[in-house]
């Protein structure tokens, strides 16, 4: 019994030994990691810039330019065809060729289909028959009148005769009157068995095929004809625009007339405004307009979206900046001015018109004063700036050729 329990106070003696050295190691290992924590935050802090340091505030500038503003108005349009016709045949028959292919342009005369013409020519040699033996009868009742004519002179026939041979002859005459009408008639119908195009313009999709019976004005038809070239382009503008537009026009100037695409990034076409509808939709506070296009290239379709862009008048020599520099706040319009001593100043301004990417300043700025045009979110007057990228460089888009209208990425 002395033994076990000598034995046991040595193990719980040497474990207490082993737990005080972990406990001192852990000490020892935490005095270590705070004391270089300590350091290296002290480090930093050498590092660090010296107090009432502010950074500069990267900025994007552009120089407020004296320029010619071409102002445009924007909206939204449709292309339609300047004529559709749906080709249609006007006798009944068979078709026995068709001599057009899907999506070509044909031109005004040109042949499309052709119906049998065999039943057609029957009845016009049938119609000519029967007016040269008309004609046969009118040429012997005209000789018989001139014979009794003689004979009445020498009173040897009665008058009544006389009266019942002329009533003859014009009897034949009403009579060739008529088949010559039925010969023009027949005629026309074998002409009719030549399905042609009225129009120039493309072709859609065929809707017969060789072989097949038509009917006379069959609403299905035989091709549909869009004139694309040239082709009109319907659009609306803001009635609060109609001023703008009737001016110019009561002058007696052509308004240039730009499509472009559903982006509003390519232009497609140029043309010119041909006519303004005649009354205000009072649903929507807008009003119809039509221009026309040439569309060589063919590059507006019928029913394609588009949108359009009017020039209507050209401002000269206006104070510009981007669009995209132009900042609203509770006082109005504003803009950040960069200072000779590279410090933001607070410019309020009074806008003028505007056209795609550029605007015109009419008061609050002089030409060649360098505005922010992008970094103005983290920008407040009296702060200092790095002026990034190329000073003064011009503008992305001529406003002779305007591009889309958008507020650059700050």
């Amino acid at each position: 019994m002395l033994d076990g329990s000598f034995m046991t106070e040595r193990q719980l003696a040497s474990r207490v030994l082993r737990a005080r050295w972990v406990w001192t190691l852990v000490v020892a290992l935490i005095v270590a990691t705070a004391w270089w924590l300590l350091s290296d935050s002290k480090s930093n802090v050498a590092k660090g810039p010296p107090a009432g340091f502010v950074s500069a505030v990267p900025v994007k500038t552009e120089v407020a330019r004296i320029e010619d503003l071409d102002i445009y108005l924007k909206g939204l349009g449709t292309v339609t065809a300047f004529n559709t016709v749906t080709v249609r045949s006007r006798v009944q028959g068979e078709i026995v060729a068709v001599q057009f292919k899907e999506g070509e342009q044909v031109k005004a005369g040109d042949l499309l289909a052709q119906i049998d013409p065999r039943s057609f020519q029957v009845s016009l040699s049938q119609a000519q028959g029967v007016l040269q033996q008309d004609q046969a009868q009118y040429e012997n009742a005209k000789r018989d009148l001139e014979r009794y004519k003689k004979l009445r002179k020498q009173d040897s026939i009665a008058p009544q005769l006389l009266d019942t041979q002329q009533a003859l002859v014009q009897k034949f005459e009403g009579l060739i009157k008529s088949d010559q009408a039925a010969v023009d008639n027949a005629r026309l119908q074998l002409d009719h068995t030549r399905i042609t195009a009225p129009i120039a313009g493309r072709l859609g999709l065929r809707r017969v095929d060789a072989g097949n019976l038509v009917v006379a004005n069959d609403p299905q038809g035989v091709v549909v004809i869009t004139q694309t070239q040239p082709i009109s382009v319907v659009f609306t503008l803001a009635e609060s625009d109609l001023p703008a537009v009737r001016q110019p026009m009561i002058a007696g100037q052509i308004l240039q007339v730009d499509a472009y695409d559903r982006a509003d990034q390519i232009r497609l076409a140029q043309g010119t405004l041909v006519t303004v509808d005649n009354q205000i939709d009072v649903t929507t506070g807008t009003i119809k307009l039509k221009a026309q296009f040439s569309n060589e290239n063919d590059a507006l379709f019928p029913n394609q979206f588009v949108n359009v862009r009017m020039k209507v008048r050209t401002d000269k020599d206006v104070l510009t900046v981007p669009a995209g520099a132009l900042q609203q706040g509770n006082q109005g319009a504003f803009l950040y001015v960069i200072l000779a001593d590279d410090t933001a100043a607070v410019r309020q301004v009074k806008v003028g018109a505007r056209s795609a990417d550029r605007v015109a300043i009419l008061d609050g700025l002089a030409a060649g004063d360098r505005v922010v045009l992008e970094g103005t979110d983290r920008l407040r007057a009296g702060a200092k700036v790095r002026v990034i990228g190329a000073q003064g460089a011009p503008a992305s888009a001529s406003t002779s050729a305007p591009g889309p209208a958008g507020k650059p990425a700050k």
